[in-house]
């Protein structure tokens, strides 16, 4: 089981929104805060970004050719060639007819940065722990050998919108949306073994990992730390603690969660009957698990399912 995706894909509320954004010398672009994540890739030249006053404790990134930004809660900031340019709020995206992303250019007739800028839309009302143990602003550089997969999917996204074929889009939002994949992986990578907790931690532990994996397996398994700890070999207490220690809530508490992440699921992307839905996540009852994701979400499965989808 790919907890990784599956955490991504329990917070999704949408398809990704991208613009390429071309700046020459002297430019700057003021972005506003967007429900979800926001990214950045630097395509070609360099730029900064700076974070606004509410960030004091970021500081301004230099950026250059094939360095990846993704800004876990989608906070407002400013994309300049230089740090003290002063900023444009954003502009419009123009559309070609049959092109998958927008464009933006502006400045002066200086050197040329290009790159490829948008959000991913994911509920950040409940976000899963993987994501909110995320810092703030995650940065990747590609050179030198780094992050290889990343490094060939930011080449063919580039080639992509650089020459726009048939089939191109269809090809550039499955790039966009992989490259979320290939920036988390990239920074769970980079962790230093021997000092990692949390999720990165997690992820890698030889107990913990198995028993993630069997409770987003199967959420619907009446799991118990007793037979989750002798799923991995470990003692009660033993697993406990550690599962607590790397995932920052008890086994009992997570698979609580979990369940509750893929009812809602459900009940959005699907016209399961809610009996259906409570058998595929551990509930005896419709009674039960409505009760249960009332007292989790303040509303009935019921209302929830039509408010998502109105919402969409």
């Amino acid at each position: 089981m790919d907890i990784l995706s599956e955490a991504l894909s329990s917070m999704r509320t949408g398809q990704p929104t991208s613009v390429r954004t071309e700046g020459r010398a002297p430019w700057g672009l003021r972005l506003p805060k967007v429900a979800g994540a926001g990214f950045h890739v630097v395509l070609h030249g360099r730029c900064w970004l700076v974070p606004l006053d509410d960030t004091r404790h970021l500081t301004p990134l230099d950026l250059t050719t094939g360095d990846v930004v993704f800004l876990r809660d989608g906070r407002d900031h400013i994309l300049a060639d230089h740090p003290d340019t002063p900023a444009e709020v954003e502009q419009p995206h123009h559309y070609r007819p049959g092109s998958p992303l927008g464009t933006v250019s502006l400045g002066g007739d200086g050197p040329l940065t290009r790159l490829l800028c948008g959000n991913y839309h994911l509920d950040q009302g409940r976000p899963h722990p993987l994501v909110r143990q995320l810092p703030e602003v995650v940065h990747l550089k590609t050179g030198q050998g780094r992050h290889p997969e990343l490094n060939a999917a930011i080449g063919l996204l580039a080639a992509e919108l650089e020459n726009p074929r048939i089939g191109s889009a269809g090809i550039v939002p499955t790039l966009i949306d992989s490259l979320l994949l290939y920036i988390l992986r990239g920074w769970l990578e980079e962790q230093p073994p021997a000092t990692t907790r949390g999720w990165a931690a997690a992820l890698g532990d030889s107990a913990v990992a198995p028993a993630l994996a069997a409770i987003h397996a199967d959420p619907s398994v009446p799991w118990t730390v007793e037979s989750l700890a002798e799923r991995v070999g470990l003692s009660r207490a033993a697993f406990a603690r550690r599962f607590t220690t790397l995932v920052g809530e008890p086994p009992m508490a997570y698979l609580t969660r979990w369940r509750m992440t893929t009812a809602a699921r459900l009940l959005r992307e699907s016209k399961a009957p809610l009996t259906a839905v409570a058998a595929r996540t551990g509930y005896g009852s419709e009674y039960a698990f409505a009760k249960a994701f009332k007292r989790e979400f303040g509303q009935a499965p019921g209302g929830y399912r039509r408010q998502s989808r109105t919402a969409a």
